[in-house]
């Protein structure tokens, strides 16, 4: 691996490059606690914090900025968090409350400038053309943008905004200054502008790949920084560390930090941290029955079939359960101590509900039942071995009851009056939970009245 001196010739900027921004990045602060001040003003300036779950057990999806001044953040436990703030304000998290204001945010950013990548539901990526690209135009931008989504959205909702010649850059930028942050790196600038950022602090290097980056003898920016083209390609073995010493040197390497994406998706599935009241097998089994309803749907919707289906349930344990199930046991992140079962069933590649429900009642009769089996807590459904819907071939013979037309009609009236209008009796018990989780990475997608 070759390494070279932060001041060597390679690290500046080619001769002549312009001095100009490419892309925007808008990232929301705090967005989803910024939602429920903006819907309760009785909230603002108070510490608000959005879960999963109601329960001490469970985890905070997102906190105001009044919590994380006082080390209440995403991740932080419930229970933890009352202890650090007793009057902390607790709000049950609503995915389509943060679609639709995603949905209304991007359009107030359109107004301004076109969004050109929507790669969550808090961030947005607008491409600068032309003159647009020259700093103070870009900045002046960037202040509009703002002011749009003040304006049309509502006071509470601020943005970081990063302006930088590619897209890797730009996400970057938009976290060194929260909240309400407006950084720009230029050409110029690089890469001494980053150099004393935390490897962390780079998208695409998680917990993992810092430690095999560690164990290769690099822990520190100017460490990466100073590794030439083929180093970093040796670094990250694969074509990433080419790119990212271009990224990082504000080069343009044509996607753009774009994320490489898969040929096929190849999963699809929903699970749920049971709530108190379903923690039995029968509670369990409704909220199973739930998610696959929705699963399904989603599968018809995204014109998908599926040759396989996933379950997984996870138990809680007493202390003396967990001594005697010994290595299996593991903690799951709201902190109950837990053991597991999942099982997997193929079958020819299908879409309607009726055909899944079958295969998720011969697997759950075969679950487990031992004493430590008795308190499930949370429970998972994949689909899995997806084909698109135009490559899967015409059978000889249809499958038996009009299957497939009995879920084209249940789709037809759930897109219009809500997605558990009409379903099977098994779910009926759980028809209200497991609603729609709230989405980070994923893009909302509104079907009919919803979003999933």
């Amino acid at each position: 691996m070759c390494a070279l001196d932060l001041s060597d010739k390679e690290l500046l900027p080619a001769e002549g490059t312009a001095d100009l921004f490419g892309f925007l990045h808008i990232d929301l602060n705090s967005f989803f606690a910024s939602v429920e001040q903006q819907l309760h003003p009785e909230y603002r300036g108070k510490p608000t914090a959005v879960v999963g779950t109601m329960a001490d057990t469970g985890t905070i999806i997102a906190a105001s900025y009044e919590c994380k001044a006082v080390g209440v953040k995403t991740g932080t436990k419930v229970a933890e968090a009352k202890k650090l703030i007793p009057d902390i304000i607790f709000v049950n998290g609503s995915h389509t409350k943060y679609a639709e204001f995603s949905h209304n945010i991007a359009a107030a950013v359109e107004r301004v400038c076109p969004v050109a990548h929507t790669p969550s539901i808090d961030e947005m990526v607008c491409q600068l053309m032309g003159k647009e690209q020259e700093p103070p135009r870009a900045r002046k931008i960037s202040l509009a943008i703002k002011q749009a989504i003040k304006d049309d959205v509502g006071e509470t909702l601020r943005c970081s905004i990063g302006m930088a010649p590619n897209r890797y850059l730009a996400k970057i930028a938009s976290d060194m200054q929260k909240p309400d942050g407006l950084i720009g790196l230029l050409p110029s600038q690089l890469p001494r502008a980053i150099a004393h950022l935390e490897l962390r602090d780079l998208p695409g290097i998680g917990a993992r790949t810092e430690t095999r980056l560690n164990a290769k003898g690099i822990r520190t920016m100017p460490e990466l920084l100073a590794l030439d083209r083929n180093g970093m390609h040796k670094l990250f073995d694969s074509v990433w560390g080419d790119r990212m010493y271009h990224w990082l040197r504000g080069h343009n390497t044509g996607d753009d930090g774009a994320p490489v994406p898969s040929d096929v998706q190849k999963s699809l599935g929903h699970s749920h941290v049971l709530g108190p009241e379903h923690r039995t097998p029968e509670g369990s089994w409704a909220v199973a029955h739930k998610l696959l309803h929705k699963a399904a749907m989603r599968l018809r919707m995204e014109k998908f079939f599926a040759g396989t289906l996933g379950v997984t349930i996870k138990y809680s344990l007493s202390r003396e359960q967990a001594a005697r199930v010994g290595t299996r046991v593991k903690k799951h992140t709201s902190g109950i101590t837990q053991t597991g079962w999942g099982m997997e069933a193929r079958f020819r590649p299908c879409q309607d509900t009726l055909s899944f429900l079958q295969a998720l009642q011969g697997m759950w009769a075969q679950r487990p039942n031992g004493p430590e089996h008795q308190k499930p807590f949370f429970v998972g459904v994949t689909l899995r071995n997806l084909i698109p819907e135009d490559e899967v071939q015409t059978m000889l013979f249809e499958e038996p009851g009009n299957r497939r037309e009995l879920s084209a009609t249940m789709d037809k009236l759930n897109l219009k009056y809500g997605h558990s209008t009409l379903h099977f009796a098994g779910m009926l018990p759980a028809r209200d939970s497991a609603p729609t989780r709230i989405a980070f990475t994923q893009i909302p997608v509104q079907y009919g009245v919803e979003y999933m």
